[in-house]
């Protein structure tokens, strides 16, 4: 069975349903062999979707026209030729979602879920906290409010970034605000609801270590991405006078680095994001680094569908499984319809058994959404949850601004 064809297909919102920025784009891979059978996989987009999407067509060289049992010397020789692999997150994205078909392919074909590829499964069901689930608050009580919803759901655990507008530095106004947002979510929760605090990257070390002070008050379980990612060598700073302990991982590509963040001390919680760091292949080499460094492994997933069904089989064989990020119970209508075979009830995933993934790709909400559109971009950044840094009118809450980069998605 030889790959005959590897095929980037973008997905986006459709005009007049739009989603937040961290929503907007979908990067979607589909293999096809000369049997005629179909894998999917899929990247990560957050301002570099047509990057990735090109990344996927000079991957597509070193697959085609082989047998699948061989995709692992596929990979193998694609890291010869990739000279800044390591350093590519364009690179490293469309080689994991093209990973991750070949897997789906491969597991359809001996009838057993990549799970069963990967040695096996030790657990059936995993906890999930909730993200997302925040937008359009800005108040303590718009906060408060939201996550009473999450828990009604059923979340005993919820990320949130609660520092608004605030990027580099921190002001006064702007910790006490943060402090206050995380204040109300405890107060409204309680004290056995975990609260993991996002701060994306964005702050230089003083700043993150005043609001980690700060907010280690309200116990939460963890704090992730303390500091903006090229002064990562701060965090031995931060560890050293925050209690909360630090996740992240979401922009490391590769074991080594992995091993290089949890030898100097730098991490307590790796979040690998199997859409940029190597699919299942590099998956298990990164899995194998954590347990042996007894660190636990809560997988980012802030994606599509089949980022989600591909993370699942992965927390399936963890040895060190901690948590599973969801962002499914925030989805616009238009993410939902392109995938069936997994579900969230009452913030746990059941892992599904089935061959492959263990999905089905609708194929016709593939082409219905099929698009050619750029990253939305507007008083918000893409990575930021709608509304939270800016006050929307009532009338477009729940969705992201009109920009003039959308316009209306290109039907192919």
């Amino acid at each position: 069975m030889k790959i005959q064809t590897v095929e980037p297909i973008e997905v986006a919102a459709p005009a007049g349903e739009l989603s937040s920025p961290w929503s907007s784009t979908v990067i979607l891979v589909r293999v096809t062999t000369s049997t005629g059978a179909v894998g999917w996989g899929e990247a990560p987009t957050t301002l570099m979707t047509h990057p990735v999407r090109e990344s996927v067509r000079e991957v597509a060289r070193f697959y085609t026209g082989h047998d699948l049992a061989d995709h692992a010397a596929c990979l193998r020789e694609f890291e010869r030729y990739s000279f800044y692999r390591s350093r590519s997150m364009e690179a490293t994205s469309a080689l994991s979602a093209v990973d991750i078909a070949c897997y789906d392919l491969l597991g359809r074909e001996l009838g057993a879920p990549v799970s069963t590829l990967l040695g096996g499964a030790v657990r059936s069901k995993v906890r999930a906290y909730s993200n997302g689930w925040y937008s359009d608050a800005i108040t303590p009580e718009e906060f408060a409010e939201k996550a009473e919803a999450m828990v009604r759901q059923g979340f005993r655990a919820l990320k949130f970034d609660p520092f608004g507008d605030q990027y580099r530095t921190l002001s006064t106004e702007g910790l006490t605000a943060a402090v206050d947002r995380v204040g109300a979510v405890r107060e409204a929760v309680g004290p056995t609801v975990d609260l993991l605090i996002e701060y994306h990257g964005r702050f230089l070390p003083e700043a993150a270590m005043r609001a980690g002070r700060a907010l280690d008050a309200f116990e939460p379980r963890f704090m992730e991405e303390p500091v903006i990612p090229e002064l990562s060598d701060a965090l031995a700073g931060f560890r050293r006078v925050v209690r909360t302990p630090v996740a992240l991982g979401e922009r490391l590509l590769t074991a080594a680095d992995f091993e290089s963040f949890l030898a100097r001390g730098l991490v307590d919680i790796l979040q690998p994001d199997i859409t940029n760091s190597g699919g299942f292949t590099y998956g298990r080499e990164i899995a194998g680094v954590a347990a042996a460094h007894g660190a636990p492994i809560a997988y980012h997933n802030a994606f599509g569908p089949v980022q989600t069904a591909a993370t699942l089989q992965m927390d399936a064989v963890l040895p060190t499984f901690f948590l599973q990020e969801s962002f499914e119970a925030s989805w616009p209508d238009w993410k939902r319809t392109l995938v069936r075979g997994y579900a969230i009830e009452g913030g746990t995933f059941a892992i599904p058994s089935k061959p492959g993934l263990g999905i089905e790709v609708d194929e016709r909400a593939v082409e219905r959404y099929r698009s050619d559109i750029v990253d939305p971009i507007g008083p918000e950044p893409p990575w930021v949850i709608g509304g939270t840094w800016v006050r929307r009118p009532p009338s477009a809450r729940g969705t992201s601004r009109p920009s003039p980069e959308r316009g209306k998605p290109r039907r192919r």
